[in-house]
């Protein structure tokens, strides 16, 4: 049997300033913009 590795995410991205850069988030000011993500229904198979 094989080796398992597993992929490292490695280090977050920070900002110039050393604080951790957010635009891969969403804030609260902006969270109207972006739709929440519709429930899953999974489909019988045939």
């Amino acid at each position: 049997m094989g080796k398992i590795e597993s992929i490292k995410p490695g280090p977050k991205p920070k900002t110039e300033e050393g604080q951790d850069d957010r635009r891969r988030r969403v804030d609260p000011p902006t969270q109207p913009k972006h739709p929440t993500l519709k429930p899953h229904d999974p489909k019988k198979g045939k």
